[in-house]
């Protein structure tokens, strides 16, 4: 059994898929399925079962789900542990949406400097479906998203609301017209920004993150839908309006973390990151 042989048993048990799991990890199919065969061997038991819509874990599967993910994690840690200085004592890896990283984030990760000096921290951005990757495979310790999916070993857990505000580079924007930018916060936003706009015909611009969208919005004009905390900082100096008369959304963060970690690392950080959610919450 080999490190290679575990990735691509997590790569295939968080796609369903062998061919997808192929692209994700860059390598043929039949690799993919020589290292199955390989590991299947050295196990003595099958860990698949494949049909027409993919692959499914067997019951073996599932019980060698959380040693794969613990190898896989072993391996990732002491490839960063071997080479970390002597004052550190652990590594902390998250990884999170870019708009996340706007303000709350940032400020966690200054709240556990602080708190632990001792500890280093790997910050990476990401969106759900490599994040959710990541978390499976065990090379992240924590991951902030907002439309996570669940998966087994992994606990999903709501920390705060956005609030998602219409604003416009113009104050006397009304709602949606030409300039307005569509962002893809995800299929909750979708459903309540079809309801509020039935009549909406497609916009004309679609970006898939914030950052994005004010990005366009300075440069070139226009509106669109951002977190109220996110944007805050520009309404009040006066380069981005709240536009009057439009809804606003309720928009969940969540984290997502192993269910059974006997770091007291990673716990440490879930409860700072909880402080912080509850500081955002009282903000509103």
């Amino acid at each position: 059994m080999d490190i290679d042989q575990a990735r691509t048993f997590l790569a295939i048990s968080a796609h369903g898929s062998f061919l997808e799991a192929a692209k994700r990890l860059h390598v043929t199919q039949s690799t993919v399925s020589a290292r199955i065969k390989g590991l299947e061997q050295a196990l003595g038991a099958q860990l698949f079962v494949r049909n027409r819509s993919g692959a499914t874990l067997t019951q073996a599967g599932r019980r060698f789900l959380q040693h794969a993910k613990t190898l896989v994690l072993t391996l990732e840690q002491a490839r960063h542990d071997v080479g970390l200085p002597s004052r550190y004592r652990a590594t902390l890896r998250v990884g999170g949406r870019i708009a996340l990283w706007e303000g709350f984030l940032p400020n966690w990760v200054g709240w556990m400097r602080e708190q632990a000096p001792d500890v280093s921290i790997r910050s990476e951005i990401g969106f759900e479906e490599d994040l959710m990757r990541r978390m499976i495979e065990g090379t992240l310790d924590v991951a902030l998203m907002y439309t996570p999916s669940h998966a087994p070993g992994l606990v999903v857990e709501h920390l705060f609301d956005e609030t998602l505000v219409m604003v416009s580079s113009h104050p006397e924007t009304t709602g949606p017209d030409e300039r307005y930018i569509y962002v893809e916060w995800g299929p909750g936003f979708y459903a309540k920004h079809r309801e509020s706009y039935p009549d909406l015909e497609r916009p004309p611009q679609v970006v898939n993150i914030g950052w994005l969208g004010v990005q366009l919005i300075l440069t070139n004009g226009g509106s669109c839908f951002l977190p109220l905390r996110m944007a805050r900082t520009m309404i009040d100096t006066g380069r981005l309006f709240q536009v009057a008369g439009a809804p606003a959304f309720d928009h969940p963060a969540y984290m997502v973390y192993p269910r059974e970690s006997d770091s007291d690392v990673l716990r440490q950080g879930l409860e700072g990151l909880r402080e912080m959610a509850l500081h955002e919450q009282a903000r509103g």
